[in-house]
Parts: structure tokens; C-alpha cells; sequence
């Protein structure tokens, strides 16, 4: 019987007859996901002192000390690092433990751009570990779009079995010298270096800033390398930071006349043991009439790794933190690195060091 469809009927027909053909027809596959590629790994672990491995592609790493170094723990210093990398992004470290053989990783700008300022970031974590993801890897790139080069401190911790005011602060003071000492090689600027920490890694740099002259002059013999190279910072940045040597149980040091300028950020009455601490130093160099210190404490906002109140965790770093105005902070920090000069040519003395020197040779007014 010959049946003959005219209209919606006889295209509903051979809809209905490609379909069942397409059923029929075998699915294609889709290839497998390939494993991510270039996901970083710690070196090996030899009977020789641990050479440490970059984490991020381009980037030039030194350890801080010779081999031989009194600073240097000789049972574990040829332990390997242990990187604790996301599980939702591979190959991103989030943070390292098990660091013995302390060392910086150099990441330096394009020739066109290089303003020969220099960054040491000092991450946070507690003394516990050392988030050089969120407060170390990330300002890699957002310092290169403003030409300033940036160093990833990895210094020893405290779970480690390492003192926070000597072993660890002195990794920050060591870096400073360290890529002082290198600077023609960078072409960086050997008076354009500072510090960048976050909590924990704040705590270091805040100690770094205030007590470089001694640790210079306990490694001036002979023998170090280093000898006659300054730890002095040229500025000092302090991110949501741990107890300052200015905080109230701590003997208050004395504050030299050239301490460098110091950036000061947290967030405030929901983060209010930090905000305290960024206060109690702010207000020490305010009283002293050390120049070109500024502080910014944000009304919204809370410290990384504390609970908001929908049970999620507060990230820190350049996070946008849900939109608040806590999560542009680190423009106010270029707009005030602009301001003291560090954005301005390599060679070029920078307001900051105007401001110093002219401090430096003012008579000092009694308190």
C-alpha cells in the first residue's frame, strides 16, 4: 500500500526515520583528558645539602647559605622540601613544609620595563607552613605589569623546629643581602629592595626592618661572603601581620633614624588581633616621625584561613574577596610605591631615599 504524506506530517516521518538511524549508528568517544603538564616537583633527596627546585617556569633560585653554614641545621639540611599542591588546580603549590636549606627564587622583568625596584615576598602560614601560592607565586606576574621584580622567600618554620626572631627572620635578612649582592646581575636597583610579608611572613619582615644593623654587624667577619652588603630594606610592606617587635608584650626596640618606610594593610574589627599588631607598628614609626608611613585598615574582611559565616574560608593574597574594597588593597600599595618613587627609572634616587637621608640629618626631637 503506497501511502503519500504531504506537509508537517512528512517531515515529522523522516525526522522520526533519521533518528532511529542515528540510534543505531555507534557514538563517538571522546579522547581521554591528558595529565597536566609541567605540575612541579621537589628535588630529590641525596646525602648532599637539598637543592631546592623552582616553582614557577623561568625562575632562578640560590640558596641563602654556603654548605658549610653555622646557620644551617647539618642533621636535616639534606631533607627535600614537601610541596602540598591543590587538588581542584594541578599543579599549583598551595604551600611547603620541611624547608632546611632556605633559598630565594628570582623572577625578574623585561629590559623595557624594568623600573630595578625588587619585591622579597615572605609568605604566611603560621610558622607552619609557607603559602608560596596565594602570598608568593600570584605577585610574580602583578608585579611584572608594573616593571618591579619579585623574589619568592622560602625561609624555615617554626613546626620545623626553627626560632621565628633569629632562624627565620634571618633568612629574610640574608635574602636582602643576598640579592643586594646581585643586583648588577638582575639589573636591579641595589637601593630600590624591600619586603613584602604576610602574617606569619609580616612578622619576619617587620623584624627584618627594625633590626638589620645588628644582624649586619654579626656577619661582617671575614669569612662571609656577604660582609659589608646591608640587610637594611628600602621599604618594608606588612600584609594582615603577625606580633610586630613593637606589640605589647615585647620590649619595644630602639627605632633607628633610618629605617626604611613601611605600607601597612589588614582588615579590621573581623580581623582584630592583626589589625592591632599592624597598629601597634604603625604607631611606633608615627611616634618616632619616621616618613612616608602609611596604613590602611578595611571595615569588611576577615584573615585567610578564618571562617565566614556561611562555613566557607576567607582566602587571602590578591583574592577579590567577594568584591569588598579589602580585596583591592594592593593597588593602594602601588599607588603609595608610585608616590616614594620605586615606580620611577632604575639609578634615579626615589623620594623614599630623599626622605630618609633628609630625616637622618635632622636633630632628634625629644619624646
Amino acid at each position: 500500500m503506497n501511502i503519500k504524506l504531504v506537509g508537517s506530517a512528512h517531515v515529522a516521518l523522516l525526522v522520526s526515520a533519521f533518528a532511529c538511524g542515528a540510534q543505531n549508528q555507534p557514538h563517538p568517544v571522546l579522547p581521554p583528558v591528558p595529565a597536566p603538564q609541567g605540575v612541579p616537583q621537589p628535588g630529590p633527596m641525596t646525602d648532599a645539602p637539598y637543592i631546592p627546585t623552582t616553582i614557577l617556569p623561568g625562575g632562578i633560585v640560590l640558596t641563602l647559605y654556603p654548605p658549610n653554614s653555622p646557620f644551617l641545621n647539618m642533621m636535616r639540611v639534606h631533607e627535600a622540601e614537601k610541596y602540598n599542591l591543590s587538588q581542584a588546580a594541578p599543579g599549583r603549590i598551595n604551600n611547603i613544609v620541611n624547608i632546611h636549606n632556605p633559598s630565594i627564587e628570582v623572577h625578574t622583568v623585561d629590559a623595557g620595563i624594568n623600573t630595578g625596584s625588587a619585591v622579597i615576598l615572605v609568605p604566611g602560614g603560621g610558622h607552619k607552613t609557607l603559602g608560596v601560592g596565594g602570598e608568593g607565586a600570584d605577585f610574580v606576574s602583578f608585579f611584572a605589569n608594573y616593571g618591579v621584580n619579585a623574589i619568592i622567600l622560602r625561609n624555615r618554620l617554626h613546626s620545623d623546629g626553627y626560632d621565628v626572631p633569629t632562624d627565620a627572620t634571618y633568612d629574610v635578612q640574608q635574602a636582602i643581602r643576598l640579592v643586594r649582592a646581585h643586583a648588577a646581575e638582575w639589573k636591579i636597583d641595589p637601593a630600590k629592595i624591600g619586603v613584602m610579608g604576610f602574617s606569619a611572613g609580616a612578622e619576619l619582615a617587620s623584624g627584618a626592618a627594625v633590626f638589620y644593623d645588628s644582624f649586619d654587624k654579626k656577619n661582617s667577619g671575614p669569612d662571609d661572603a656577604l660582609a659589608g652588603i646591608s640587610s637594611r630594606p628600602d621599604f618594608v610592606a606588612l600584609v594582615y601581620p603577625g606580633p610586630t617587635p613593637f606589640a605589647p608584650n615585647r620590649t619595644a626596640p630602639a627605632i633607628r633614624r633610618d629605617v626604611p618606610p613601611a605600607f601597612l594593610i589588614c582588615a579590621g574589627s573581623d580581623d582584630q588581633i592583626h589589625a592591632l599588631w599592624a597598629d601597634d607598628y604603625f604607631r611606633a614609626m608615627l611616634s618616632a616621625g619616621v616618613p612616608n608611613v602609611e596604613m590602611h585598615i578595611y571595615g569588611n574582611g576577615r584573615h585567610p584561613g578564618d571562617p565566614l559565616r556561611d562555613g566557607s574560608h576567607m582566602s587571602g593574597g590578591l583574592t577579590d574577596r567577594n568584591g569588598t574594597p579589602f580585596g583591592t588593597w594592593q593597588f593602594r600599595l602601588i599607588d603609595w610605591f608610585r608616590d616614594l618613587g620605586f615606580l620611577g627609572k632604575s639609578g634615579v634616587e626615589t623620594k623614599a631615599a630623599r626622605d630618609v637621608d633628609f630625616f637622618v640629618h635632622q636633630p632628634v626631637a625629644p619624646r
